[in-house]
């Protein structure tokens, strides 16, 4: 698998096994290519490194492995535009967590090898590390959850994954519910909405909250995301957030990650310089091709970026600020502004993806 364009990852981090992993395990799940090997772009290969990093002084002892203490960022934020792939790609993650590679197992001296027959899988998948590799292994009873504001919403992610257990080799590890699937061990996935109030507070190991712009006070969403994380932390659980840009006068979730100052919060946001305007058709074009990056098909992805531009334009005539968060991956605030001058660059430039 090749590396990322942006900055060689120098950490050590469970990500490229994992990415490998997925490429073995899951499958496109819709569109001419169903059914074909599901393939990460270089810019989803980065977010599962950094979410999967490493501490480079986690211990292990296989009585009493270190879950979530032992990688650097106890959880993630991804913010992407409209159709960029989040949902296939959190799909992906959800199956690695529930079968795959999701607990730090130690480090590679040499000649060591993560093997699926070990597991449980007769898929054939062998990864073999290099010495000094962190090492990773599936924990044994995981418990997940899969959120957003309503079905319709979870289905964004649930649809991809039961496509991906149903068509591809995941249907050795995993069987299909309508509202759950069933995992070895004992283990499951479910689809939780704000409406489905039994199931939080439940022990939980990993929780996909999906569209956080729109999780508020207002929906009960802030309450649904206070209690997965307090039920993750009781577990050694982690978690990742997916969102389009949000609108910075509701004070959703993904604003309060993304403004919060802890330092165990990787934020995967790249917001194209804000000197480009989104008015202008040429400098908007950069602005698409930048916020879309790897998912354009000119870089081997799926995104047309003239069918982008199209769309944007209409929009634009009569929701100008729509179009520019939707497409442009921008916080924006009312009719297209953006946020007061040099807030961004006295608080949140830093938290961003390079």
């Amino acid at each position: 698998m090749a590396e990322t364009e942006h900055a060689p990852i120098d950490f050590p981090t469970l990500g490229f096994l994992v990415g490998d992993w997925i490429e073995a395990h899951c499958i496109i799940p819709d569109g001419f290519k169903a059914g074909q090997p599901f393939r990460l772009y270089n810019d989803q290969l980065r977010f599962l490194c950094n979410h999967y990093r490493v501490k480079s002084d986690a211990k292990w002892d296989p009585r009493d492995p270190v879950l979530a203490p032992a990688f650097y960022n106890r959880r993630s934020q991804l913010v992407r535009p409209q159709k960029w792939g989040k949902g296939p790609l959190t799909a992906a993650i959800i199956a690695n967590e529930g079968a795959g590679v999701s607990t730090f197992a130690g480090w590679a001296r040499g000649g060591e090898v993560y093997d699926c027959r070990d597991f449980g899988c007769g898929c054939g998948f062998v990864f073999e590390y290099e010495p000094g590799d962190p090492m990773g292994m599936p924990y044994p009873t995981p418990l997940i959850q899969l959120t957003a504001t309503s079905e319709e919403q979870t289905d964004n992610v649930y649809r991809p994954l039961q496509e991906m257990i149903r068509r591809g080799p995941l249907g050795e590890l995993m069987r299909v519910g309508e509202e759950f699937i069933r995992l070895a061990g004992n283990g499951r996935i479910d689809v939780v909405t704000s409406s489905a109030t039994s199931r939080l507070g439940n022990p939980i190991t990993f929780a996909l909250q999906d569209e956080t712009g729109i999780w508020l006070t207002s929906n009960h969403m802030q309450k649904v995301a206070d209690t997965q994380r307090r039920g993750l932390a009781g577990m050694g659980g982690r978690s990742i957030e997916t969102t389009n840009p949000w609108d910075p006068s509701e004070n959703s979730v993904a604003q309060n990650t993304f403004e919060s100052r802890a330092t165990d919060i990787f934020k995967d946001f790249p917001m194209a310089p804000k000197t480009l305007s989104y008015t202008d058709k040429r400098e908007r074009r950069r602005i698409h091709r930048f916020a879309y990056g790897d998912s354009l098909r000119e870089r081997g992805g799926h995104i047309d970026l003239d069918s982008i531009e199209a769309e944007a334009m209409e929009i634009l005539e009569r929701d100008p600020s729509q179009a520019e968060r939707f497409f442009g991956n921008r916080i924006v605030h009312g009719l297209g502004a953006w946020l007061r001058e040099g807030l961004w660059e006295a608080h949140y430039a830093g938290a961003v993806a390079s």
